[in-house]
């Protein structure tokens, strides 16, 4: 059995930066980390954004190796024994641990068709295989208009390739983004030469030779058209890997539950990352969060609290993302549904959203507005009442 101080169950960007927390404070104990990924720890955001656009593949390894680590790649967990303090991988090898770090992060949601045929992108070897796919193939199919269907249809547009967006929304982002600009995000993706196929989903994707047929319903009228790639893509969002921690019996609520220091049900296992819902107390509820910034700001705290610390995790994360020569950076609770104030410098080129509920500010989008992101969490902690004159200038 391997027995660590510091285990870690989860290779990605939240257990990097659990390993530089624990370095912070305890410069010798031992750390483990096992990964059902094959890889070191990479940065997950360069895969649909810097990769495409001339950053050395090189730059997406964090270098958590250097921080003295005993990795296990490839390796699944299959079982988590608290009383014992112990876990047993899908090699059946035991590993003993004082403290536990949950970084199991999410695994992507799937299609009831398609299988294999689909690259579901969220891992570096789905980047690889899209990219290889880009290398011979013209037409691609994208599935789903949300943060990674976006991006990907933007990259793969920039690279020359025909592209075809396929989603159930009536606009790109409508979720998020209020009405007016999905509407012009939509125009602006067209003139760039993406054709959009909204309100509709994929019933089939079938091969026939070297040629991807799609089946596309249209949610509306369920009248039915077939279409052809030489790719398919989809970011159809993520489920938490909850299933360890649930067969352990820690809290779970659409993730695994953590109190402000990110212990779980038990005081001496942690989660980080993707897979922890946390109480935000700005905002007064209870969240999980998919991005880089949460992922590196509770994987820090988190080690720093494995390794003694008591530091309460009251970080307010924010999220960024490139669409062609557009770019944003967004905090807080960003919900279309939410009342919004648009405050533009120029109409959907240069601007801020703000997102509120009864008069207090929730949320803001910085539409190509940088360097505000502080000054935005800031807001977001003041109490209000606002209205759309006090926040007219306010942060643009």
């Amino acid at each position: 059995m391997h027995t660590y101080k510091y285990l870690i169950v989860g290779g990605g960007m939240t257990a990097d930066a659990a390993i530089r927390g624990i370095r912070e404070v305890d410069p010798h104990g031992s750390i483990g980390l096992i990964s059902a990924e094959p890889h070191l720890p990479y940065k997950r955001p360069l895969l649909s954004k810097g990769l495409w656009f001339g950053k050395p593949f090189d730059q997406i390894w964090c270098g958590a190796e250097t921080g003295q680590v005993s990795m296990f790649l490839g390796r699944t967990v299959t079982s988590l024994y608290l009383a014992g303090r112990r876990i047993t991988d899908d090699e059946g090898t035991l590993y003993g641990f004082d403290k536990l770090l949950l970084a199991t992060g999410g695994k992507p949601r799937h299609l009831p068709c398609g299988g294999d045929e689909i690259v579901y992108f969220r891992t570096v070897d789905d980047y690889l295989r899209l990219r290889a796919l880009a290398d011979t193939g013209q037409r691609f199919a994208v599935i789903g208009g949300g943060f990674i269907g976006s991006e990907i249809a933007a990259v793969l547009a920039s690279a020359g390739k025909d592209v075809v967006m396929i989603f159930p929304g009536p606009g790109i982002g409508v979720r998020v983004f209020p009405e007016g600009l999905s509407r012009f995000v939509d125009g602006y993706y067209r003139d760039r030469g993406v054709e959009l196929l909204s309100g509709r989903t994929v019933s089939d994707v079938v091969r026939e030779g070297d040629i991807l047929r799609l089946s596309i319903l249209d949610t509306g009228s369920q009248q039915e058209q077939t279409i052809e790639a030489d790719g398919v893509v989809a970011g159809l969002g993520i489920d938490p890997e909850i299933g360890l921690a649930e067969d352990a019996g820690l809290p779970v609520e659409h993730g695994i539950v953590v109190n402000e220091r990110l212990q779980t049900g038990h005081p001496d296992v942690y989660a980080a990352g993707d897979v922890a819902v946390f109480q935000n107390t700005v905002l007064g509820k209870r969240m999980r969060v998919e991005h880089e910034d949460n992922a590196l700001a509770m994987g820090r705290t988190a080690g720093r609290n494995m390794a003694g610390e008591q530091i309460p995790y009251r970080h307010l994360p924010f999220f960024y993302s490139d669409l062609f020569d557009l770019g944003y950076e967004a905090v807080g609770e960003l919900d279309a549904r939410l009342e919004t104030v648009e405050d533009w410098t120029e109409p959907y080129r240069k601007g801020v959203v703000y997102y509120l509920a009864e008069g207090r500010v929730r949320g803001v989008l910085l539409w190509n507005v940088w360097g505000r992101v502080d000054a935005a969490r800031g807001l977001i902690a003041e109490p209000g009442p606002f209205t759309c004159r006090d926040l007219a200038g306010r942060l643009r």
